[in-house]
C-alpha cells in the first residue's frame, strides 16, 4: 500500500494547546502563501515522484489520501481538488481510495463541501473537540456545536462519510461534561470518532498557563475515567475501537490511520510532514542523492539511478518553516530537513509500538520473523521467539488476550497503560 499525507500548515487562529507545525499568516514566504500553496505542493509532489524513481521505489497507486493541518479548509476547496488531482496523474488513485479532509467547522459550508465530493473527496473529519462552550472556550476553539452539525449534514447530503475528533482532559472540564460531549457526537450519527487525551506541552499558551497556576494541570486518574466513559458509550452505540484512540462502526475505519498502524509507505507533502518507506534501493552513482539531506535542507530531485548497492527502510521529514521549505521547492530540491535508516531493530520496535495500539493486534509470528531478521538470536543455529507462555504475567495481569492466530490483543486495562505494556513486550524481545 501507498498513502500521501499532505500538511497545511495555515490556521485562522492558534489554538492555545497546539503545538502543530502551523502559521496564521497568509503569506509565508518563498511562495508559500494560502493563494499558492497548492501549486507549491504539486511541485513538491513531482520532486518527490523523480527521488522515488531515483531510489528504486515503485509505489502502486494511492490507496488513501489525508489532508492535515494546521486547517486544511482554509483553503478554497479548488485548491484541495487540485492538490488532489495532481496525486491522480503522478501516482495514481486506486479506484477505492479514501480520500479525506479535515475541516474545522467554522471554514465550510453545504457549498465547499460539495466542490470536495465534486472533486473525488470521500470523508470528512470535524474538529468537534467538545459540545460543551466553556470546555471550548479553554481550547480557544471558535465554532459551536450547532457549526459541527451543519457540517455533518452537509456531508452527509453529499454523500461523503463523516468522523469527529474529541479531546478530553482539559482544564475545568467535568466527567458530566465529557458525557456531554461524547453523546452529542453520538448522536450526529457519524460511523467515525476518535478521542484523544489532552497532551499539554510547555512552550504552548496553555502550558504556560499551567506553568504560572491560572488553568489545573490534566490528572491521570481523571483522563482514564474519561477515556472508561467514551469506550462505554461509543460501544453502546454500536462503536467499536479498533486503535486506542479510534471508535468505528465495521466499515468505517479510517483507513489511513491504519495504514500508520500497519507501517506501510507514505508520503508526507508540506512542511514538516513525515515520509515511511519499508524498503530503499540506494544508487551507487557519484552523483546520486545521498539519502541524508545536505546541511542546507534538501535533496537533489535528478539524481541519477545507478547500481542497486543498498535496501532498507527510511524516515524522512519536510524542513518544517514554509520559508525554507518554499526555498527548497524553488531550488528544484526535494525539500527536506534530514532523513535516517531504519535498522531491522528499529523496525521490530515500531512493529511492536504499532500492533499493541490496534484491535487486530500484534501478529505475534511477525514478530518472531523480525526478531531474526534483526540478527537477535541467541547463537546462529538457534531462533529466538516470544512464545504464548512467556506472556502469561500480561495476561493475568489483564493487559492483553492471545488470539488462537497468534495475535497479541491490548484489553481496556492494556489501552489505558499502553506504554507499559509496550514497555513490557519490549523487555521479552530484549530491545
Amino acid at each position: 500500500m501507498f498513502e500521501v499525507y499532505i500538511h497545511v500548515p495555515f490556521c485562522l487562529r492558534r489554538c492555545g494547546y497546539c503545538d502543530f507545525n502551523t502559521y496564521t499568516a497568509t503569506d509565508l514566504g518563498a511562495g508559500a502563501s494560502r493563494g499558492n500553496y497548492a501549486n507549491m505542493v504539486i511541485r513538491e509532489m513531482k520532486l518527490t515522484k523523480q527521488w522515488q524513481l531515483d531510489h528504486g521505489i515503485a509505489e502502486p497507486p494511492v490507496s488513501t489520501v489525508f489532508f492535515g493541518g494546521g486547517t486544511p479548509t482554509i483553503l478554497a476547496a479548488r485548491d484541495l481538488v487540485a492538490m488532489l488531482d495532481a496525486i491522480r496523474k503522478i501516482w495514481g488513485i486506486a479506484p477505492d481510495a479514501e480520500i479525506t479532509t479535515e475541516a474545522n467547522p467554522d471554514t465550510v459550508n453545504e457549498y465547499y463541501i460539495n466542490e470536495l465530493a465534486a472533486g473525488g473527496f470521500t470523508r470528512v473529519s470535524f474538529g468537534m473537540q467538545s459540545a460543551v462552550p466553556h470546555v471550548l472556550k479553554t481550547l480557544d476553539r471558535t465554532h459551536t456545536p450547532a457549526n459541527v452539525a451543519a457540517g455533518v449534514n452537509a456531508a452527509n447530503k453529499a454523500g461523503l462519510r463523516s468522523s469527529v475528533d474529541l479531546i478530553y482532559g482539559a482544564p475545568g472540564e467535568s466527567l458530566d461534561d465529557w458525557r456531554t460531549s461524547v453523546t452529542t457526537a453520538i448522536n450526529l450519527g457519524v460511523n467515525h470518532i476518535s478521542a484523544y487525551a489532552l497532551t499539554v506541552e510547555p512552550t504552548t499558551k496553555m502550558g504556560r498557563q499551567i506553568a504560572a497556576g491560572t488553568l489545573p494541570k490534566p490528572n491521570d486518574d481523571d483522563e482514564a475515567a474519561k477515556y472508561e466513559i467514551a469506550d462505554d458509550l461509543f460501544a453502546a452505540a454500536g462503536l467499536e475501537w479498533y486503535e486506542v484512540s479510534n471508535w468505528a462502526r465495521p466499515g468505517y475505519e479510517s483507513q489511513h490511520n491504519l495504514g500508520y498502524w500497519r507501517n506501510v509507505d507514505w508520503a508526507g507533502l508540506g512542511p514538516g510532514a513525515h515520509s515511511h518507506y519499508n524498503a530503499v534501493t540506494e544508487a551507487d552513482h557519484p552523483q546520486s542523492a545521498s539519502l541524508t539531506a545536505p546541511a542546507g535542507g534538501g535533496c537533489p530531485a535528478d539524481a541519477g539511478l545507478g547500481v542497486v548497492s543498498v535496501s532498507h527502510g527510511l524516515r524522512s521529514w519536510d524542513i518544517a518553516h514554509p520559508r525554507l521549505w518554499g526555498t527548497a521547492i524553488n531550488e528544484n530540491r526535494v525539500p527536506w530537513a534530514d532523513s535516517e535508516t531504519i535498522t531491522p531493530e528499529e523496525n521490530l520496535e515500531e512493529l511492536i509500538m504499532l500492533g499493541l495500539r490496534l484491535h487486530e493486534g500484534l501478529d505475534l509470528d511477525r514478530i518472531n520473523r523480525a526478531i531474526n531478521d534483526a540478527g537477535m538470536s541467541s547463537t546462529p543455529q538457534t531462533l529466538r521467539t516470544v512464545s504464548v507462555d512467556q506472556l502469561a504475567p500480561m495476561i493475568s495481569e489483564g493487559l492483553i488476550t492471545v488470539s488462537d492466530n497468534h495475535r497479541v490483543v491490548p484489553t481496556r486495562r492494556g489501552r489505558l497503560l499502553n506504554d507499559s505494556v509496550i514497555e513490557q513486550f519490549f523487555d521479552f524481545v530484549g530491545v
